[in-house]
Protein backbone atom coordinates (compact mmCIF):
# COMPACT_ATOMS: atom_id res chain seq x y z
CA UNK A 1 0.00 0.00 0.00
CA UNK A 2 0.81 3.69 -0.38
CA UNK A 3 1.45 3.71 3.43
CA UNK A 4 3.53 0.63 3.56
CA UNK A 5 5.91 2.28 1.05
CA UNK A 6 5.86 5.74 2.56
CA UNK A 7 6.95 3.43 5.71
CA UNK A 8 9.69 1.45 3.90
CA UNK A 9 11.02 5.04 2.26
CA UNK A 10 11.30 6.28 6.04
CA UNK A 11 13.10 3.37 6.84
CA UNK A 12 15.44 3.53 3.88
CA UNK A 13 16.36 6.94 4.67
CA UNK A 14 17.11 6.44 8.28
CA UNK A 15 19.59 3.08 6.86
CA UNK A 16 21.16 5.24 3.97
CA UNK A 17 21.82 7.87 6.69
CA UNK A 18 19.63 10.27 4.39
CA UNK A 19 21.41 9.33 1.07
CA UNK A 20 20.02 8.52 -2.10
CA UNK A 21 21.64 4.80 -1.78
CA UNK A 22 22.38 2.30 0.78
CA UNK A 23 26.07 0.91 0.26
CA UNK A 24 27.43 -2.35 0.65
CA UNK A 25 25.03 -5.04 0.73
CA UNK A 26 25.48 -8.83 -0.49
CA UNK A 27 24.66 -9.50 -4.47
CA UNK A 28 26.44 -11.20 -7.13
CA UNK A 29 29.92 -12.78 -7.50
CA UNK A 30 32.38 -10.29 -5.54
CA UNK A 31 29.27 -10.93 -2.93
CA UNK A 32 28.45 -7.04 -2.50
CA UNK A 33 26.44 -4.84 -4.29
CA UNK A 34 28.37 -1.10 -4.63
CA UNK A 35 24.92 0.41 -3.74
CA UNK A 36 21.48 -0.42 -3.81
CA UNK A 37 18.57 2.94 -4.20
CA UNK A 38 15.11 3.07 -2.94
CA UNK A 39 13.17 1.50 -6.01
CA UNK A 40 15.92 -1.85 -5.49
CA UNK A 41 14.85 -1.80 -1.61
CA UNK A 42 11.49 -1.98 -2.43
CA UNK A 43 11.42 -4.64 -4.96
CA UNK A 44 13.77 -6.50 -2.77
CA UNK A 45 11.47 -5.90 0.16
CA UNK A 46 8.29 -7.31 -1.85
CA UNK A 47 9.71 -10.67 -1.46
CA UNK A 48 8.62 -10.01 2.31
CA UNK A 49 5.11 -9.65 2.18
CA UNK A 50 3.01 -11.40 3.51
CA UNK A 51 0.24 -13.99 2.17
CA UNK A 52 -3.24 -12.26 1.84
CA UNK A 53 -5.81 -14.09 2.86
CA UNK A 54 -7.90 -13.88 -0.07
CA UNK A 55 -4.93 -15.57 -2.14
CA UNK A 56 -6.02 -19.06 -3.63
CA UNK A 57 -3.91 -22.31 -3.27
CA UNK A 58 -1.99 -21.07 -6.75
CA UNK A 59 -1.52 -18.47 -5.82
CA UNK A 60 -0.06 -18.92 -2.31
CA UNK A 61 2.36 -21.56 -3.97
CA UNK A 62 3.19 -19.17 -6.26
CA UNK A 63 3.74 -16.63 -3.88
CA UNK A 64 5.88 -19.59 -1.93
CA UNK A 65 7.83 -20.38 -4.45
CA UNK A 66 9.08 -16.15 -5.51
CA UNK A 67 10.48 -16.33 -1.48
CA UNK A 68 12.14 -19.31 -2.26
CA UNK A 69 13.80 -18.52 -5.62
CA UNK A 70 14.53 -15.19 -3.86
CA UNK A 71 16.44 -16.98 -0.95
CA UNK A 72 17.96 -19.28 -3.62
CA UNK A 73 19.46 -16.32 -5.35
CA UNK A 74 21.37 -15.45 -2.29
CA UNK A 75 23.05 -18.64 -2.31
CA UNK A 76 23.76 -18.68 -5.78
CA UNK A 77 25.94 -15.72 -5.69
CA UNK A 78 28.14 -16.92 -9.09
CA UNK A 79 24.17 -17.31 -10.95
CA UNK A 80 24.77 -20.39 -12.57
CA UNK A 81 21.80 -22.13 -11.52
CA UNK A 82 23.43 -24.41 -8.03
CA UNK A 83 24.45 -23.52 -4.70
CA UNK A 84 28.26 -25.03 -4.23
CA UNK A 85 29.28 -25.97 -1.36
CA UNK A 86 31.97 -23.45 -1.52
CA UNK A 87 28.89 -20.60 -2.06
CA UNK A 88 27.32 -22.09 1.04
CA UNK A 89 30.31 -22.02 3.41
CA UNK A 90 30.63 -18.39 2.05
CA UNK A 91 26.75 -17.36 3.13
CA UNK A 92 27.47 -19.90 6.26
CA UNK A 93 30.76 -18.25 7.10
CA UNK A 94 29.42 -14.49 6.65
CA UNK A 95 26.28 -15.31 8.96
CA UNK A 96 27.86 -16.56 11.60
CA UNK A 97 30.97 -14.04 11.61
CA UNK A 98 29.34 -11.44 13.50
CA UNK A 99 29.25 -14.60 16.71
CA UNK A 100 32.52 -14.04 18.71
CA UNK A 101 32.07 -18.14 20.08
CA UNK A 102 32.04 -20.03 16.26
CA UNK A 103 35.43 -19.51 14.48
CA UNK A 104 36.07 -20.40 11.05
CA UNK A 105 36.37 -23.47 10.85
CA UNK A 106 33.45 -24.58 12.79
CA UNK A 107 31.25 -22.31 10.52
CA UNK A 108 32.48 -24.57 7.85
CA UNK A 109 32.03 -27.58 9.31
CA UNK A 110 28.29 -26.41 9.67
CA UNK A 111 27.59 -25.91 6.31
CA UNK A 112 29.69 -29.10 5.34
CA UNK A 113 27.07 -30.82 7.29
CA UNK A 114 24.07 -29.08 6.02
CA UNK A 115 25.05 -29.76 2.54
CA UNK A 116 25.44 -33.34 3.33
CA UNK A 117 22.06 -33.19 4.66
CA UNK A 118 21.02 -31.71 1.27
CA UNK A 119 22.44 -34.56 -0.81
CA UNK A 120 20.56 -36.98 1.13
CA UNK A 121 17.38 -35.57 1.19
CA UNK A 122 17.98 -34.44 -2.87
CA UNK A 123 20.05 -37.84 -3.84
CA UNK A 124 18.91 -40.21 -1.28
CA UNK A 125 22.10 -43.14 -0.74
CA UNK A 126 25.10 -41.84 -2.78
CA UNK A 127 27.96 -44.03 -3.84
CA UNK A 128 31.55 -43.17 -2.13
CA UNK A 129 32.65 -42.27 -5.87
CA UNK A 130 29.32 -40.14 -6.40
CA UNK A 131 30.54 -35.92 -6.24
CA UNK A 132 27.03 -33.78 -5.19
CA UNK A 133 27.70 -30.94 -7.60
CA UNK A 134 25.66 -28.63 -5.77
CA UNK A 135 22.10 -27.57 -4.90
CA UNK A 136 19.78 -27.04 -7.95
CA UNK A 137 16.40 -24.76 -7.42
CA UNK A 138 14.08 -28.13 -7.55
CA UNK A 139 16.87 -29.63 -5.00
CA UNK A 140 16.16 -25.92 -2.85
CA UNK A 141 12.44 -26.47 -3.14
CA UNK A 142 12.50 -30.34 -2.14
CA UNK A 143 14.43 -29.22 0.99
CA UNK A 144 12.19 -26.67 2.19
CA UNK A 145 8.98 -28.78 1.42
CA UNK A 146 7.02 -29.10 4.77
CA UNK A 147 8.56 -25.62 5.95
CA UNK A 148 6.01 -22.74 6.53
CA UNK A 149 8.37 -20.20 4.91
CA UNK A 150 4.84 -17.88 4.02
CA UNK A 151 4.22 -17.22 7.34
CA UNK A 152 8.41 -16.93 8.03
CA UNK A 153 9.27 -14.70 5.68
CA UNK A 154 7.65 -11.97 5.85
CA UNK A 155 7.71 -8.34 7.15
CA UNK A 156 5.26 -6.85 9.87
CA UNK A 157 5.01 -2.72 9.46
CA UNK A 158 5.33 -1.36 12.56
CA UNK A 159 4.61 2.39 13.03
CA UNK A 160 7.72 3.82 12.71
CA UNK A 161 7.65 7.03 15.07
CA UNK A 162 6.70 4.15 17.80
CA UNK A 163 10.64 2.77 16.71
CA UNK A 164 12.40 5.67 16.95
CA UNK A 165 11.76 6.28 21.05
CA UNK A 166 12.77 2.71 21.22
CA UNK A 167 16.56 4.40 20.08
Amino acid sequence: SSDQIEQLHRRFKQLSGDQPTIRNLRKGPSGLADEINFEDFLTIMSYFRPIDTSMDEEQVELSRKEKLRFLFHMYDSDSDGRITLEEYRNVVEELLSGNPHIEKESARSIADGAMMEAASVCMGQMEPDQVYEGITFEDFLKIWQGIDIETKMHVRFLNMETMALCH
